[in-house]
């Protein structure tokens, strides 16, 4: 992380596109800020784009803006986020998800500092500095023919890669210390202690979900505590070696059996184990499962159940909808 430090404050100092690799939740919006923060665009806009939770018409238009007309619902002239990212930078997260005719307009953006909006024949010239990010190693998907490869060397003039969490236990007190002032601070609690074994137990663990995970199982053990010392009984059963989290109904574990026997007598399967599309509907139940007790903990609040889910809010939002679970609770 020392070394992730003192590249971001060089590069910060430049124009240079950058590439941020690292696994889900290790903190590439966050460095992705301090490129922003530490460069002379720090007066400008930071615009960031999830190009994994629109489709390709929606991210197009999201990123390069449309005029009215162009399509089905274009009510009015739109300004993209290209465009409102001018003298500042553009954060385009999970970029492994565009199109390859997306990925075309990209290279000419980050070639030309040029495009047209959706509909459109007049040219909108732009000085956005990109940073984009990947969970995937880029490489991989050059040679699965996902990615463009010129695409990926107009991005990658320098990289950054985050390492994941388990691969940096020692930053784990400091972590946990950041969170808990973090979080007493909002929630009005005084948890300044930690117990040895509790902390031991974290740096035991192996953090599948990185900085994330530890970020909102601190925030549970603020809220949950009744003292001042964070304890191993506020820590996950995960945390401290026990079975992972499961979707439940009722008392009763939702394994695969129960879930099949279920969907047979709920008509919506049939009773062939063999059927196509039993094992997505299967996963859908737990999905649709979990979200709704996550929406329930969380008081219907979908910034905060995302980031329990470790999704973003979009994808919630989306998922809420397919789903029937829509509620009229706050959105943040």
């Amino acid at each position: 992380m020392s070394e992730v430090y003192r590249v971001t404050r060089q590069v910060a100092k430049s124009n240079a596109s950058v590439l941020l690799l690292g696994e889900t939740g290790t903190g590439k919006e966050l460095i992705a800020k301090a490129v922003h923060q530490l460069s002379p665009r720090s007066s400008g806009p930071f615009v960031r784009v999830n190009c994994g939770a629109l489709t390709e018409s929606l991210l197009e238009s999201e990123l390069f803006g449309h005029v009215r007309g162009s399509f089905t619902g274009a009510v009015a002239n739109r300004t993209g986020r290209f465009e409102a990212a001018h003298t500042g930078t553009i954060f385009l997260d999970e970029i492994n998800s565009t199109t390859p005719k997306l990925q075309v307009k990209l290279l000419r953006v980050l070639q030309e500092r040029e495009f047209e909006r959706v509909g459109d024949t007049q040219t909108i010239r732009v000085d956005t500095r990109v940073i984009a990010a990947s969970n995937r190693e880029l490489l991989d998907e050059v040679e699965k023919d996902h990615f463009r490869e010129d695409l990926y060397y107009r991005l990658n003039v320098v990289q950054i890669t985050l390492p994941p969490l388990r691969q940096r236990r020692e930053d784990i007190p400091e972590l946990v210390g950041h969170f808990l002032n973090i979080y007493n601070e909002e929630n009005d609690r005084y948890v300044v202690h930690i117990d040895r074994k509790a902390l031991d137990a974290l740096q035991d663990y192996h953090w599948p979900g990185n900085v994330r995970e530890l970020q909102n199982y601190i925030e549970r053990a603020v809220v949950m505590a009744t003292g001042d010392e964070l304890t191993c009984d506020l820590l996950p059963p995960a945390v401290l070696g026990g079975a992972p989290a499961r979707a439940w109904r009722g008392s009763r574990p939702m394994d695969m059996e129960t879930l099949t026997v279920e969907l047979v007598q709920q008509g919506l399967a049939a009773a062939s184990p063999q059927e196509d599309n039993l094992h997505m509907k299967i996963v859908n139940r737990v999905e649709r499962e979990l979200i709704a007790q996550v929406m329930q903990a969380c008081d219907s609040v979908q910034t905060k159940a995302a980031g329990k889910l470790g999704i973003n809010r979009n994808t919630l939002h989306k998922k809420l909808k397919e789903y029937g679970l829509e509620s009229d609770g706050p959105a943040e």
